[in-house]
C-alpha cells in the first residue's frame, strides 16, 4: 500500500515538474515568435498606435491572459500530451501562410498567420486537448490583426443606400451620385468614417467577449455574436440618417462638423449599453460543482523528455520559414526606373501639357508616366504607375491606391463600375469612373477607365491579382506590374461619346503602351 502510495506520489511530482518545464518552454517560444517574427508584429502595433478603428489591439493579449488564468484549475485536469509532430506540422502550416503573404505583399494575411502560430506552438508543448480548452482565449487573439478595411466600401455603399432612402421616405428631395447626395439644403457624403467599420470591429470584439463570459450554451453565444455583428450596422445607418436630418432641420448649422461625431458615439454607446442589457436578460449562470479529480492516466502521461521534444520541434519549425525568407528579396531596394513614353498611334497626336491638373494617387511605384494625346479634338490623359519588383509598401494592390483621396478639396469620384474592351480580338477589362470636379474644378468632370497590368494580363478584381502575384512569385514568373488610367473629358448628355473616345483610345494606344512597360529602364 505504501509503495503504491509513493509511486503515485513520485508520478505526480514528475507531472507537475513536467508542467513547469512546459510553462517555461511555452514562454521562451512565445519570445521566440515575437523575435523571429518582429517586422509582422511590430506591422501589427503600428496599426494599433495610429489608427483609432484598432485601438483595442492593445487590450487583446492582458485579455487573452485574463481569460487563460481564469481557467486555470480547469486547466489543471486536462490531460496534457504534447504533440511534437503534428504542432510542428502545424507551424510548418502557418508559416508557409506567413512566406506567402509576405511574397505577394498582403499584411493581414502575414498578421493572421503569426496568429495562427500560436495554438499550433501550444499543441506542439502541451497538446490539442489543452488546444481545445483553451479553444476561445486563443481564437480571441484574432482580434489583435487590424482587419476589416476591405468591408469599408461595400458598407459605405448600404449606408448611403439606407440614408437616400430613407430621406425619400421622409419626403425630403435628394439626388444622389455613388456616395454623395444633395438636399435643398446642402451636401452630404458617405466617407470611410461613415462606414460604420469602427463601430463593427469594437461591437464584435466586445460582444464576443461577453458572449463567452455571459452564456455557456453554444447558440446562445453564437446569437449574440451574430447580433453584436448586426446592430452595429444597422446603429450605423440609423445614426447616419439622424445626423442628415439633424443637419437638414437645423439649415446646416448642427451635425455638420465635429459635433457630429460626437453625436454618432453617443448613439453607438446608447445602443450597445441596450443590447448588453437585453443579452444580460439570458445570462446563464455558471454551475456549481465539487472538485473533480485529475486524470493519473492523463497527467502520468506528461514527462519532461517529452516536452523537450515538442518545444525543440516548435521551435525549429518557428525559424524553418524567416530563415528561408522572402524579407531580403522583397524589401530590397529597386533601383529608379524610367518608361518612355508611348508613341502616339496614327490618329493621334501628343499633346505638350496634359489637359488637367487631376492626378490619381499611388505608393511607391517605381516609376511614373504622364502623357497627353489628342484626336478629333477629345484630348485623353494618360497616367502608367509602374512597378518593377513589388514590396510591402510599394504595390499595385494597395488600399492607399485610388483615384482621388478620401475629402479631396477638388475632385470626388462619382458612379463607378465595370465595363469591356476589345483590344485586337482579346476583351480587357476596366473600372469606370465618373470624376466630378468641385470648389476651384467646379464644372470640369472626367470619365475614368483604369485596369491593371499584371505579368501581360489585365485585371481589375484585386483578390485574382495578390492570388496570380502569388503564383508568379512561386513559379518565378513575370513580376512587373502596372496600373494604366485614362481619362476624357465627360458630360452626363455625351456620356456614349466620351466611352467611345477611351474604348478607341485603348484599341490603337494599348501595344504601344505595352511595349513601353516592356521598355522600361533604369533611369540615368
Amino acid at each position: 500500500m505504501s509503495t503504491a502510495r509513493s509511486t503515485t506520489w513520485q508520478a505526480t511530482d514528475e507531472t507537475a515538474a513536467a508542467r513547469r518545464w512546459a510553462l517555461a518552454a511555452t514562454a521562451a517560444l512565445a519570445l521566440a515568435l515575437l523575435a523571429a517574427y518582429y517586422p509582422t508584429v511590430a506591422s501589427m502595433v503600428s496599426i494599433w498606435w495610429r489608427s483609432e478603428t484598432f485601438t483595442h489591439g492593445f487590450l487583446i493579449l492582458p485579455i487573452t491572459l485574463f481569460l487563460i488564468w481564469r481557467k486555470r484549475h480547469e486547466l489543471a485536469l486536462v490531460p496534457a500530451r504534447p504533440e511534437p509532430w503534428t504542432g510542428a506540422a502545424a507551424l510548418l502550416a502557418a508559416g508557409f501562410l506567413w512566406y506567402l503573404a509576405v511574397s505577394v505583399g498582403v499584411l493581414v494575411l502575414e498578421q493572421l498567420a503569426v496568429v495562427a502560430m500560436v495554438p499550433a506552438l501550444v499543441a506542439a508543448v502541451w497538446g490539442w486537448a489543452v488546444v481545445r480548452a483553451l479553444a476561445f482565449p486563443l481564437a480571441y487573439l484574432v482580434f489583435a490583426v487590424p482587419m476589416g478595411e476591405a468591408l469599408v466600401p461595400p458598407l459605405m455603399d448600404l449606408t448611403a443606400d439606407f440614408v437616400v432612402e430613407a430621406l425619400r421616405l421622409t419626403g425630403i428631395p435628394v439626388y444622389r451620385e455613388g456616395n454623395y447626395f444633395e438636399l435643398p439644403t446642402g451636401r452630404w457624403s458617405v466617407v470611410e468614417g461613415c462606414s460604420g467599420v469602427r463601430y463593427l470591429i469594437a461591437s464584435l470584439a466586445l460582444g464576443s467577449l461577453y458572449a463567452y463570459l455571459t452564456y455557456r450554451s453554444l447558440w446562445r453565444r453564437a446569437v449574440f455574436i451574430a447580433l453584436s455583428a448586426l446592430v452595429p450596422i444597422v446603429a450605423n445607418w440609423l445614426r447616419a440618417y439622424i445626423i442628415v436630418m439633424i443637419g437638414h432641420l437645423s439649415d446646416m448649422r448642427l451635425a455638420t462638423g465635429v459635433d457630429h461625431i460626437l453625436y454618432g458615439w453617443v448613439f453607438f454607446g446608447a445602443v450597445m449599453l441596450l443590447l448588453f442589457w437585453i443579452g444580460g436578460r439570458w445570462h446563464e449562470p455558471v454551475p456549481q460543482a465539487g472538485t473533480p479529480s485529475p486524470s493519473p492516466d492523463g497527467n502520468a502521461s506528461v514527462s519532461g523528455r517529452r516536452v523537450a521534444a515538442g518545444a525543440a520541434a516548435a521551435l525549429a519549425a518557428l525559424l524553418a520559414w524567416p530563415l528561408a525568407g522572402p524579407q531580403g528579396e522583397v524589401q530590397a531596394t529597386v533601383a529608379p526606373m524610367a518608361l518612355p513614353t508611348p508613341e502616339a498611334a496614327p490618329g493621334w497626336r501628343p499633346l505638350a501639357e496634359p489637359p488637367t491638373a487631376w492626378r490619381p494617387r499611388y505608393i511607391g511605384p517605381d516609376a511614373e508616366l504622364v502623357a497627353a494625346y489628342e484626336a478629333g479634338g477629345r484630348p485623353v490623359l494618360l497616367y502608367v504607375a509602374y512597378y518593377h519588383r513589388q514590396r510591402q509598401g510599394a504595390e499595385l494592390v494597395n488600399s492607399q491606391n485610388v483615384l482621388v483621396p478620401q475629402k479631396d478639396p477638388g475632385w470626388r469620384e462619382g458612379g463607378t463600375g465595370p465595363a469591356q474592351v476589345r483590344v485586337a480580338g482579346r476583351s480587357v477589362p476596366v473600372r469606370e469612373t465618373v470624376l466630378r470636379g468641385h470648389g476651384a474644378h467646379a464644372g470640369e468632370d472626367w470619365l475614368v477607365w483604369r485596369t491593371d497590368w499584371l505579368g501581360g494580363r489585365y485585371l481589375t478584381n484585386r483578390y485574382w491579382e495578390k492570388l496570380l502575384q502569388a503564383w508568379y512569385r512561386l513559379t518565378a514568373g513575370p513580376q512587373e506590374a502596372a496600373a494604366l488610367i485614362v481619362a476624357t473629358p465627360y458630360r452626363d448628355s455625351e456620356g456614349a461619346r466620351a466611352r467611345e473616345t477611351l474604348a478607341a483610345f485603348f484599341r490603337e494606344m494599348l501595344p504601344r503602351i505595352e511595349a513601353s512597360l516592356r521598355a522600361a529602364r533604369p533611369a540615368p
